[in-house]
């Protein structure tokens, strides 16, 4: 752990014994420094981390108190549990900025779309249209088109991976397949845990469906806390973990082999369903691609979930699940709900897989977002480096960076709205707005030179804003 966490978390064990109590003032952070010995901003640090957690509150000109109902959350991984979660109209905000046509979208979540293989795409649906029969709709039915499930499974296969074309249902996009996933695993009231930061869309379906979350820390340097992820599962009964082990959204991390053996054999030790979100998965940058959790796991009680909109086209809307011992469920529940995928598009999808070259355009995708991605760290380390973290990982578009503690990145995100760029600030991908000093950045456009004097200009800004605070 860092300094910070370290006396955040000697401080929290204090509370928890009882020796400071709700509404008790603090000792002042040079009182804290000189008892301590710990720096003057580290003492900051943990007090602004306890702060975020509801543990301490901040008092103008009156330094900090205990807040007057505590539950201490160990700052050691497990970052936070919540009865209840919501972030939908935070996320309905930022993604309305997003649809613009005219911004520079930074914080748009899907690959720049000029990178798509448009014209090929439109042939494919030409084509579906025309073999298109009055049957279609009927033979299309959950668990959807069987030609594209076999074709899904042999690119499974060619990643060494064994699925079943017969567990493999067809969905409206992989949000699709990961809450129907967590619909036939979960009941409201539930106990699901996540990573923290989190994709946003994990937090949207947990409060849809009335469940708790239980959030265990994913560091862009480390990964995941594998001893934090056994004491959330002793402690809470959680009955599903949704995690993404490829290239995380938003910092970024891909786990180790090591890492997701472990996984698997914790969640088999305790029972819990595991809903993988594996949508990065062949956005390697070099080398073999990685192999998912589901590939370590012995039972049938894990659901891997994918779709085409990062690597394809985010458009056409489709994804599937890989569902182990749990697709009959899924088409049950997904025939109550959205009936069928669209099967026009399910056919373009064949004709695109069978007739067109997807490895040759998988191969000039990933080449131009190795090359952008690099090209945007670059220009980030160079410019914002003096007063900014900005941690790089193999694979995927996404760039996660870090200011201090105090900078509100939400002011950053409206900064920048004002030049027409959007951006994604952490507070999208937490429940308890630990990261509102983060931002997530989409490093899959190209840096033209009108967009390279768009971020000279909201660099300016940001400076000026820093040296305010």
């Amino acid at each position: 752990m860092a300094k910070y966490e370290q006396l955040a978390d000697k401080l929290a064990s204090q509370i928890k014994q009882g020796i400071w109590q709700p509404g008790e003032k603090l000792p002042s952070l040079r009182k804290q420094s000189s008892l301590t010995g710990y720096s003057l901003m580290t003492v900051l640090h943990a007090y602004q981390l306890l702060e975020s957690q509801g543990v301490l509150s901040a008092v103008q000109r009156s330094g900090y108190r205990v807040a007057d109902s505590v539950e201490v959350a160990s700052t050691t991984g497990v970052m936070q549990s919540a009865e209840s979660v919501s972030v939908n109209d935070f996320v309905f905000d930022v993604l309305q900025a997003s649809r613009d046509p005219h911004m520079f979208s930074l914080g748009f979540a899907y690959p720049d779309p000029a990178l798509y293989p448009r014209h090929q795409l439109t042939k494919s649906l030409t084509a579906a249209a025309k073999q298109t029969t009055v049957t279609s709709a009927l033979d299309n039915l959950p668990p959807g088109n069987r030609e594209l499930r076999q074709l899904i499974a042999q690119r499974y296969a060619a990643r060494g991976l064994h699925v079943s074309p017969d567990e493999i249902v067809i969905t409206a996009g992989a949000l699709e397949a990961l809450s129907l996933s967590l619909q036939v695993v979960t009941k409201p009231g539930d106990w699901v845990l996540i990573e923290s930061p989190a994709f946003y869309g994990a937090m949207q379906a947990l409060e849809r469906l009335g469940l708790r979350a239980v959030s265990v820390e994913v560091t862009p340097d480390k990964g995941i806390n594998l001893a934090a992820v056994e004491r959330a599962l002793q402690n809470k009964p959680v009955r599903a973990c949704w995690l993404m082990s490829n290239f995380q959204n938003p910092v970024g991390y891909s786990m180790t082999d090591y890492t997701r053996q472990a996984l698997a054999d914790l969640l088999a030790k305790y029972r819990v369903a595991l809903i993988e979100d594996d949508v990065y998965a062949e956005l390697y940058s070099s080398g073999q691609p990685l192999l998912p959790i589901k590939h370590f796991c012995k039972n049938g009680n894990s659901l891997l979930c994918s779709s085409f909109s990062k690597s394809l086209v985010a458009g056409f809307r489709i994804g599937w699940v890989a569902a182990g011992e749990h697709a009959k469920a899924i088409q049950k529940q997904q025939l109550m709900s959205t009936i069928s995928t669209s099967v026009p598009i399910q056919m373009a999808l064949v004709d695109y897989l069978e007739t067109r070259n997807y490895e040759k355009h998988l191969h000039q995708l990933r080449s131009a977002l190795r090359q952008r991605k690099k090209a945007m760290y670059e220009y980030l380390r160079g410019h914002w480096g003096s007063f900014a973290k900005v941690h790089h990982s193999s694979g995927g578009y996404f760039l996660w960076v870090e200011f201090s503690p105090q900078v509100d990145t939400l002011a950053i995100y409206h900064m920048a709205l004002a030049l027409h760029i959007t951006l994604a600030p952490g507070r999208l991908f937490s429940l308890h707005g630990e990261y509102s000093h983060c931002l997530r950045i989409n490093a899959s456009f190209e840096l033209t030179p009108a967009r390279l004097q768009l971020l000279n200009r909201l660099t300016r800004k940001i400076i000026h804003y820093l040296e305010q605070i």
